[in-house]
């Protein structure tokens, strides 16, 4: 199995070899906030449901630090040789071996930082340390509500060894199987090709380590995608009786274009209320909000996503702040006001708003930043005004933003 890593600022995928698998479980927290991957999206069987499936496969999840594996199926297990409680939690890189092909490793990458599906062929790891050949199915679940990726599921399956034909059949692993027996020839009569060393012992040391490539039939590909979409069946049939539903395919129900999986991870680790508007989509719309913010509101996520902000408004709001931010918008500056909004439930509450422009690393806006504080809550700024404490939330919006529109995906321009 091909790992989902995370550092920053962009999605990896590496593999590891089951001869470095053993090692401790994470922590009791860990398994915890495994265990709420589900609970965010599912009901409460989805656990069972999957597990009652054959087929052998993982998920992760790329919103949880490390991008973790947070289900392991039983026909994954049986065909690795791990125990569930030795995969759950775990980075996919305890899969990887010396023989693993880096080509194909950085193939998978590139799909999950566009956040597309893959199939290809790859040399895995066993407990044991064996090498075996998978058909490794890769496909992205997307929330319905914004659109971000939810979860990788990762189908994996074996391919068998077949019979080959001539040298000359195509296949790489044939071709290098025949350069293999020149070799040894060559070895037998006492010559030293000093020609075919480089050639063989580092281009294809996976092929003369373990065995040759082994390409995956159109039968072994018609299962992968036929477990893909049981898979997917069960995901979206669960997630229906939370009104939190998922699908295959980017399916944003608030018609705007979602963050990438990356940029969303960043954001979410800072604590304060705001929201990313865009600003160059019609009517100015909300593409994130903090889940300070939706506390301090009393919407749900998908009540905000894909609204202009004067929903917070009511018949007590001050026209003049309005004005003054609908102008530093057109001027393309910061601004601070103090102005009245309404919760869902009707309440008010004074909001000391600071809004700033971000820019990406081409220094184009990308968007602008609404920071809320709540004049009547208790603060705590660790020391900090509540100013400093909204300018520190900006400038870490900032930095978020700045360092991954190099490298973000076609599902979100920050230009």
């Amino acid at each position: 199995m091909v790992a989902l890593t995370l550092p920053p600022p962009l999605i990896t995928v590496v593999v590891q070899g089951g001869k470095r698998a053993a090692g401790a479980m994470g922590s009791r927290d860990e398994a915890r906030t495994t265990g709420e991957s589900f609970i965010a999206h599912y009901s409460d069987w989805i656990l069972d449901a999957l597990d009652e499936l054959p087929d052998s496969f993982l998920i992760t999840d790329p919103g949880l630090a490390g991008h973790p594996i947070v289900f392991a199926s039983r026909g994954f297990l049986a065909m690795s040789g791990y125990a569930r409680e030795e995969v759950v939690g775990r980075n996919g890189r305890i899969f990887q071996g010396p023989a693993t092909d880096r080509r194909s490793v950085m193939e998978i990458r590139e799909a999950i930082r566009e956040e597309r599906t893959i199939q290809i062929s790859l040399l895995n790891y066993r407990k044991d340390g064996t090498p075996h050949w998978i058909l490794f199915h890769l496909f992205p679940v997307f929330g319905e509500d914004d659109g971000g990726v939810v979860h990788f599921v990762a189908v994996q399956v074996p391919i068998p060894r077949r019979p080959t034909g001539s040298w000359c059949a195509g296949a790489r692993g044939m071709a290098f199987r025949g350069c293999r027996d020149e070799v040894r020839c060559d070895a037998e009569l006492g010559y030293n090709n000093l020609a075919l060393e480089p050639f063989v012992d580092t281009d294809k040391r996976a092929v003369l380590e373990s065995e040759e490539l082994r390409e995956a039939s159109n039968q072994d590909k018609e299962r992968a995608i036929c477990a893909a979409n049981s898979i997917l069946s069960v995901l979206t049939r669960y997630s229906e009786v939370t009104g939190r539903r998922v699908c295959g395919k980017r399916c944003c129900s608030a018609g705007i274009a979602p963050l990438s999986s990356s940029l969303i991870l960043s954001l979410g680790r800072i604590k304060q209320s705001f929201v990313l508007t865009d600003p160059h989509s019609h009517d100015m719309p909300i593409v994130y909000a903090s889940d300070a913010f939706l506390s301090l509101t009393g919407y749900s996520r998908n009540e905000v996503l894909g609204r202009n902000c004067r929903f917070l408004s009511g018949p007590e709001t001050d026209v003049g702040a309005l004005l003054k931010i609908k102008e530093s918008i057109q001027a393309q500056q910061a601004c601070t006001v103090r102005l009245l909004n309404y919760r869902k439930n009707g309440s008010t509450f004074w909001n000391l708003l600071h809004l700033s422009p971000v820019r990406n690393a081409s220094g184009k806006i990308a968007f602008f930043v609404g920071v809320q504080t709540d004049e009547d809550s208790q603060h705590d700024g660790h020391g900090l005004s509540p100013e400093m404490w909204q300018l520190g939330a900006v400038g870490a919006v900032k930095v978020a933003v700045r360092s991954l529109s190099a490298g973000v995906g076609p599902s979100r321009s920050l230009s």
